[in-house]
């Protein structure tokens, strides 16, 4: 590749986890610009517990943190492909942790090939380090009342504490 182009990092975020900062910032090493596309409503994990203006919020700060100056965030509400069109990306970024992730978007890479072949779908292997780590499992340690400051942001810790109170 002569040259470095945009990059879509999509996912529902719900909520942002390390795992989730270092592919991004790995991401931010290989291309040019990055859009950390948060789907609004993702159909294939249902209701979210932070809507999508939070879990922007969640990623704005983090990033910010990190000092990507060349990452953005933006929600989307489209087909991801339409989506990265729209703003001129060349590749779509995921993260991979286990087999399942595989499969799955396996399944998603076939269909976006189909709709855009143009845009190239790039995964990147989770450190070992976030290879356990995920949003679900951070929702239910979070919800049995375990310590999840180290797995996420401390805006995303103190959220959490928050939103999910135990009786």
């Amino acid at each position: 590749m002569s040259e470095h182009h945009t990059a879509i990092c999509p996912g529902s975020y719900d909520p942002v986890t390390n795992g989730h900062l270092d592919i991004i910032t790995r991401t931010a090493t290989v291309f040019e610009h990055v859009i950390v596309a948060v789907v609004d409503q993702p159909l294939r994990k249902g209701k979210t517990l932070f809507s999508a203006d939070e879990r922007k919020a969640f990623l704005d700060d983090a990033i910010e943190g990190l000092g990507l100056e060349h990452v953005e965030v933006e929600t989307f509400s489209t087909l991801l492909v339409d989506f990265a069109r729209d703003h001129g990306a060349t590749a779509i970024v995921k993260g991979l942790r286990a087999i399942s992730d595989f499969e799955y978007e396996f399944e998603m890479n076939q269909l976006n090939r189909k709709l855009a072949p143009d845009i190239e779908s790039v995964y990147v292997m989770a450190s070992p380090e976030y290879s356990f780590l995920s949003s679900t499992g951070v929702k239910e340690l979070a919800t049995f009342g375990g310590d999840v400051s180290d797995l996420v942001p401390t805006m995303v810790a103190d959220q959490l504490a928050k939103r999910i109170q135990r009786p």
